[in-house]
């Protein structure tokens, strides 16, 4: 009888054991992050290395990283119309004005009170909430390669407006480099450009802009054509690569990194990107130039890395625990310095690298938003991009891509 309940009793500790580790793997929680920057940038790897170190802390969290791609917009766009979001994503510049509803306010989190303010004003809701974790400041110009500037005989302190500009892609080409590097197999990389130059033509004067127009829906598109006429300028005067719809991103800095190329119109994760192909390349920022004589040269600024936790998430607890780890000094700090931009918490050190003398130098310039996220409906980047594109293959006139934005703006205002 002994023996019969001891082999009664082992067999229901074994159950007992059996059933509590059926338990603990029953209880593993699965996050989804969903990032708008491709594999092939050094943030997305940094992001994997921050991952792993926090699933080594978090037994029984783990977090799937999916990276973006050139259709990320779309897809999210998708997701948002069905309502099935990630855990967690990145809102690439529109936390506030896209994204908002969907995300859960992290206002109360103990982080938000030491936003940088170079990016408080960009993440906070009229209502003065929060719905996402800034991990570094995009302040950005036009990325340059020294070397091949100083063979020019080209000083960027001298390039104020667009004919400057002009004046300085001519003396590159005549030295027999690449003035300007455009990723056009990445329609991405068009549409950039117009969010780089387009505020000089319509935003940054104080004296005479066309903000309010493109907030209340005045604006007179035939205006569009200045800003298309630069991009048009600058391919005719064969100012840009010749393999401008056929090279991607990558292509741009590498170009950039070994010395084949003056400019690309990226932000200054372009230069963090370069400097993985040759940590010896000489380079760095500009501001973008003025339009008219009597402005002055600016900065481009915005949401560069975030993350934000949807608010329907079955694992807003998990999602939030790692949101603050991210926010940890040491995270932040490795994922800031692998765009090489300051970090988007006070007090948080970030490895700007050889821009630091660039940031410093250029630390009282006025910046302004990305423009389409500031003065365009969602849905107009695409517009952007692809007339942008029609523009370079000469499938469309300049009254052909003003005519497009405008009847793009007016359908989705």
């Amino acid at each position: 009888m002994k023996r019969l309940l001891g082999v009664l009793l082992i067999l229901t500790l074994t159950m007992t054991m059996f059933i509590g580790c059926a338990s603990e793997e029953s209880s593993d929680v699965e996050l989804t992050l969903m990032i708008n920057f491709q594999t092939t940038e050094k943030i997305t790897e940094t992001f994997r290395e921050v991952i792993a170190d926090f699933e080594a802390a978090n037994p029984g969290i783990t977090v799937t990283l999916v990276p973006g791609n050139a259709e990320y917009e779309a897809v999210m766009k998708t997701k948002m119309a069905a309502n099935d979001l990630p855990d967690m994503w990145s809102t690439h510049g529109w936390s506030v004005a896209r994204y908002s509803e969907y995300l859960e306010p992290l206002t109360d989190q103990a982080w938000v009170s030491k936003l940088n303010p170079g990016i408080q004003k960009v993440v906070t809701s009229k209502e003065g909430e929060v719905f996402v974790l800034p991990l570094d400041v995009d302040l950005s110009g036009i990325a340059y390669n020294k070397t091949v500037l100083d063979t020019a005989g080209v000083n960027v302190d001298d390039i104020k407006t667009w004919d400057d500009f002009m004046v300085a892609c001519d003396a590159v080409k005549a030295a027999g480099y690449t003035p300007i590097h455009v990723g056009g197999k990445d329609s991405w990389t068009v549409g950039n450009f117009f969010d780089w130059t387009a505020p000089s033509f319509f935003i940054t004067n104080d004296g005479a802009n066309d903000r309010a127009a493109f907030k209340d829906g005045s604006f007179e598109w035939s205006k569009w054509e200045e800003v298309a006429q630069l991009l048009v300028d600058l391919n005719d005067n064969e100012y840009l690569n010749v393999d401008k719809l056929s090279s991607g991103y990558t292509d741009s800095a590498k170009n950039l990194a070994q010395d084949k190329t003056a400019f690309t119109f990226y932000g200054n994760y372009v230069i963090a990107e370069a400097l993985n192909y040759n940590p010896d390349a000489n380079v760095g920022f500009m501001p973008v130039p003025s339009n008219d004589p009597a402005d002055e040269p600016t900065l481009i600024s915005g949401e560069r890395t975030t993350v934000g936790m949807w608010k329907d998430s079955e694992h807003k607890e998990e999602a939030l625990k790692f949101i603050n780890f991210l926010a940890e000094p040491a995270q932040m700090s490795r994922l800031a310095s692998a765009n090489a931009l300051p970090a988007g918490l006070q007090g948080v050190e970030s490895d700007t690298g050889i821009l630091k003398d660039d940031y410093e130098k250029y630390a009282a310039l006025r910046g302004f938003p990305y423009f389409d996220r500031e003065y365009l409906p969602s849905g107009m980047w695409d517009t952007m991009c692809s007339t942008g594109t029609g523009l370079l293959t000469g499938e469309m006139t300049l009254s052909d891509a003003a005519a497009q934005m405008k009847k793009d703006y007016d359908r989705l205002k």
